[in-house]
C-alpha cells in the first residue's frame, strides 16, 4: 500500500508495497488529494532509470538502504546479521501516523512516522532482538531522501560564549557529517541541519530541516551520490551497544520540517507545534507568562551572605523583577569553582539560618525564589567524592573540566542520592525554579546511559514537584534540544550577556526554539565575557523579545541606570503576551544590520528590532524593510522608548518624532528611513493596525515614561 499523509501544506508519501523495506516517495510541498490510483501512477513515474555499470534494476533507496539493495553510501543501520535486504513484515496506519516493521531474520526495526497538524514530521526507530544470541548495534540512524535541488547546506558550529554560529556550503558528491561526542550537545552542536535550494534565506526559498531530539552524542549527515540520490539522516552515536535476547533499543526522535517560504517558514511549523506541548503536561493551562528573572551570578559570583544579597533583592523588586535566582555558591564549602559539587547542603557559614531569611525577603518583595544546582557533576574535593569514589563516571587521574568530574547517574545509588538531595531541597524550601547546570563534557564512552538516567531523574522530580520550573544550562548553550525541552521550561542559550554576541546566538537558536523558552539577560555595561561596552538601550533591546531578565549588581548602578531598567522591564511586561505568542519573522542580514520581529496571529500588530552589528556601508543607510505584515493593511509605526542609543548622524529621520502611517506592502518593500547607528545600536519599533485604538501610545513613543 502507498500511504499519503497531509497537513499544513506538507505532503508525505511512503511506499509499503511488496516485500522490500519501505521507501519515501515524497516529502515536501503538499501535492493535493490523491486517490490510490493517483499514488500508484506517481510511484511508477518516479522509478529511475538503470544507471550504466550498476545494479541491473532501478535503485530504490529505502528508509533503511542496504548494500544488498545496491546502496553503497553511508550505512543507516549497522548491526550483526544485517547482510541481505530488509523485508517489510508489518505496516499500519492511524490518522496521521504510520508504523512499519522491517526485518532481518530475528532483528526487527519498528519505525514510527507522524505528521503533526503543523506539518512537522516525526520519525523514530525501535530495534528489537527476538533471537537467542546477542546483537551488536552500531548505528540506527533515521534517514529521509531529499530532491536534487536541495544543493545548499546550512548548519552550526561554536564554542563557549559563542554558540550556534552558522556555516553554509554547497557540498559535492560524498558525505557531509557532523558528529558530536561531548555526552551533551556541546557548544559546537550542529543543532539543526538545513538543506535547501541555492540562496535560500529567511523569507524565501525551499528548505528542509532536521533536528535530533536528543541530549547526548549524535550525528547529522547528508550524502549526495553519483547515482543521483541525496539522503539526509540523524541518529545517536552508539558505542558498541549490544542487545541481548529479547532486548530492544529506541532511538531518539528525528524532528523534520519542510518550508516553501525560507527559514521563517520552518519556524512557522516548529514554534506552534512546540507550543502545543511545551510547558509541562502536569501544568493545566500550559506555560504561564515568563517571569522577569534576576540571576545573581555576574552580580555576586561566590560572595554569598544575607547582608550582601538582601540589598540586591530590594533593588530587583524596585525595577520590576518577578523571579530572583540565587546562583552558584550557596552550598557547603563552595568558596570557588574547585570544590564542593555534590554536597548539596546549605552552607551554614554563609547562611547560618539557612535560606529562609533570604526567601522570606524575596517573597515579601513580591518575587518568586529560584536556586542554582549542578547535580550531574562532582568535585574531587567534596564529601561525596571522598565517600563514594565508585559513583564517579570520570575519576582521578581522568582529566578535569572546570575542576570537576562527572557523577555516574546510571549507578542506581548515585541516582538515588541526587534525587533525594534535590527532592529534600524542594521539600524544605519554597523554590519556584531550579537553574540546572551542566558545566563540562563527559569525555567518556557509552554516554547514552547517562543521558537516559538524566531523563529518568528529571521525570521523577517533575512528577514529585510539578509546580517547580527548570532552566537547562550547560555552561551556557551546550545542551539545547527538544527532548530536554519536554522536561524544562527555559534554556540558557549562552553564558555571554554581551548583546552583540547574543544577537546572533538568539537569532539562530530561535529558528527551532520559541522565544519564551530562551533566557536573555541585561548584563553590565562592560560584558564580563568579552569586555565590550554597550548602551543600556542595546542590552534592553536584545533581551526584550525572549524570557527576559537581569544579570547585574543593581546595588552598584546609578539611579538613572536603574530607572532605565525599570522602564525597559515595564515595556517587556506589557509586550510579553505578543512577544511570546506571535510569529517570529526575520530579514536576511544586510549592511551589518539584523532585523527581526514578532507579529500577532491576526497580523494586526508587531514588534521589530533593528540592530546594528557592524560599521555601516555609507553615511545614509538603506531604508528598513519590515517583514511579515499583512500587505493589505495600514499600520501605525512608533519607536519604543528604551533610552538613548549611540547615533552618528546629526538628526534622526523626521518620522521618529511623530510616528508614521504606512501600508504593510510599503513597509515590506522598504521605505522606512533609519538613523545611522554605531555598531551596538538598536531601534525597537511597535507596529499596529491603524484602525486600532491608541490609548496606550504613551508607553511606546520615544521619550515617554513607559511605567
Amino acid at each position: 500500500m502507498i500511504h499519503h499523509l497531509r497537513a499544513a501544506g506538507v505532503g508525505f508519501i511512503l511506499d509499503t508495497r511488496g516485500a522490500a523495506a519501505p521507501a519515501v516517495l515524497h516529502w515536501g510541498r503538499d501535492l493535493g488529494p490523491l486517490t490510490d490510483a493517483d499514488l500508484i501512477e506517481l510511484a511508477d513515474a518516479a522509478v529511475p532509470a538503470v544507471a550504466p555499470s550498476s545494479v541491473d534494476a532501478p535503485l530504490r533507496v529505502s528508509v533503511l538502504p542496504a548494500l544488498a539493495d545496491g546502496w553503497t553510501g553511508r550505512p543507516v543501520l549497522s548491526a550483526d546479521g544485517v547482510r541481505g535486504p530488509g523485508t517489510l513484515t508489518g505496516s499500519r496506519r492511524a490518522e496521521r501516523e504510520l508504523r512499519t516493521t522491517t526485518s532481518w531474520g530475528d532483528l526487527h526495526v519498528d519505525t514510527r512516522w507522524e505528521l503533526t497538524d503543523e506539518g512537522v514530521l516525526l520519525v523514530a526507530h525501535t530495534v528489537r532482538n527476538d533471537g537467542d544470541a546477542p546483537v551488536r548495534l552500531g548505528a540506527a540512524d533515521l534517514a529521509l531522501p531529499l530532491p536534487g535541488r536541495a544543493r545548499e547546506l546550512l548548519d552550526f558550529h561554536g564554542r563557549w560564549a559563542a554558540e550556534r554560529r552558522p556555516q553554509r556550503q554547497q557540498p559535492g558528491v560524498g558525505v557531509w557529517l557532523r558528529e558530536t561526542r561531548h555526552g551533551r550537545g556541546g557548544h559546537d552542536d550542529p543543532f539543526l541541519l538545513l538543506a535547501g535550494v541555492s540562496g535560500f534565506g529567511f523569507r524565501d526559498g525551499e528548505v528542509w530541516a532536521l533536528h535530533l531530539a536528543w541530549s547526548g552524542d549524535k550525528r547529522l549527515w547528508l550524502e549526495r551520490s553519483e547515482l543521483g540520490a541525496t539522503v539526509c539522516a540523524a541518529g545517536e552515536v552508539l558505542d558498541d551497544l549490544t542487545l541481548g535476547p529479547g532486548e530492544h533499543y529506541t532511538s531518539p526522535t528525528l524532528v523534520a520540517a519542510w518550508s516553501g517560504a525560507g527559514i521563517d517558514g520552518l519556524s512557522d511549523r516548529f514554534h506552534p507545534w512546540i507550543r502545543s506541548w511545551a510547558g509541562g503536561p502536569s501544568r493545566a493551562g500550559g506555560l504561564r507568562p515568563r517571569p522577569v528573572t534576576l540571576n545573581t551570578w555576574e552580580a555576586l559570583y561566590f560572595d554569598h551572605s544575607l547582608e550582601r544579597v538582601a540589598p540586591l533583592v530590594d533593588r530587583a523588586a524596585e525595577v520590576g523583577v518577578e523571579r530572583f535566582v540565587l546562583d552558584d555558591g550557596w552550598f557547603r564549602g563552595r568558596t570557588d569553582d574547585r570544590r564542593a559539587l555534590g554536597d548539596w547542603e546549605v552552607d551554614e557559614t554563609k547562611w547560618p539560618e539557612g535560606l529562609d531569611p533570604l526567601i522570606a525577603r524575596v517573597h515579601e518583595a513580591g518575587m518568586e525564589f529560584g536556586l542554582w544546582i549542578e547535580p550531574e557533576m562532582v568535585s574531587e574535593d567534596s564529601d561525596l567524592a571522598r565517600a563514594h569514589p565508585e559513583w564517579m563516571l570520570t575519576a582521578p587521574p581522568a582529566v578535569t573540566w572546570r575542576w570537576q568530574h562527572v557523577l555516574d547517574l546510571d549507578h542506581p545509588d548515585a541516582w538515588t542520592y541526587v534525587y533525594d538531595r534535590v527532592d529534600a531541597l524542594l521539600r524544605r524550601y519554597p523554590i519556584a525554579a531550579l537553574k540546572w547546570d551542566h558545566n563540562r563534557d563527559l569525555l567518556a564512552p557509552g554516554t547514552g546511559r547517562q543521558v537516559r538516567a538524566l531523563y529518568r531523574l528529571l521525570d521523577a522530580l517533575r512528577a514529585a514537584h510539578p509546580a517547580v520550573e527548570i532552566e537547562s544550562c550547560a555552561s551556557g548553550g551546550g545542551r539545547v534540544d527538544l527532548e530536554m525541552l519536554r522536561r524544562v521550561e527555559r534554556f540558557w542559550p549562552s553564558d555571554t550577556n554581551d548583546p552583540l554576541e547574543r544577537q546572533g546566538i538568539q537569532r539562530w537558536t530561535g529558528i527551532l526554539i520559541p522565544p519564551e523558552h530562551l533566557g536573555s539577560h541585561v548584563g553590565d555595561a562592560r560584558a564580563h565575557t568579552t569586555g565590550r561596552v554597550s548602551d543600556l538601550s542595546f542590552r534592553l533591546a536584545t533581551a526584550l523579545f525572549l524570557h527576559a531578565g537581569i544579570e547585574s549588581d543593581l546595588t552598584r548602578l546609578s539611579d538613572a541606570e536603574r530607572d532605565g531598567l525599570r522602564r525597559g522591564i515595564a515595556v517587556h511586561r506589557e509586550l510579553r503576551p505578543l512577544l511570546h505568542s506571535g510569529r517570529v519573522v526575520r530579514a536576511d542580514l544586510a549592511d551589518g544590520v539584523l532585523v527581526h520581529g514578532v507579529v500577532s496571529a491576526d497580523g494586526h500588530e508587531g514588534v521589530f528590532s533593528y540592530a546594528v552589528l557592524d560599521r555601516p556601508g555609507g553615511a545614509i543607510v538603506p531604508p528598513l524593510a519590515v517583514p511579515g505584515l499583512d500587505p493589505s493593511l495600514f499600520y501605525r509605526v512608533d519607536v519604543v522608548g528604551l533610552g538613548e542609543t549611540t547615533a552618528i548622524q546629526d538628526a534622526a529621520p523626521p518620522w521618529f518624532a511623530h510616528g508614521a502611517r504606512l501600508s504593510g506592502a510599503a513597509l515590506a518593500e522598504g521605505v522606512l528611513a533609519m538613523p545611522l547607528l554605531a555598531p551596538g545600536g538598536a531601534v525597537v519599533l511597535r507596529v499596529r493596525h491603524a484602525a486600532l485604538p491608541r490609548e496606550s501610545d504613551v508607553a511606546w513613543t520615544q521619550g515617554k515614561d513607559a511605567s
